[in-house]
């Protein structure tokens, strides 16, 4: 019998790790660039 290749995104789904890496690292990111959007559209004071 041939064993069967486990598909890439059930691999991600099974590592808890990964899962929390991830669920920390793209939150993480999102926020990091709207501040620095936010930073960029504030006003230069004259």
């Amino acid at each position: 019998m041939a064993e069967e290749r486990v598909p890439a995104m059930q691999r991600v789904l099974d590592n808890p790790f990964l899962l929390l890496f991830i669920g920390v690292v793209v939150p993480t990111v999102f926020y990091l660039i709207w501040g620095i959007m936010e930073i960029i559209h504030i006003p230069i004071a004259k």
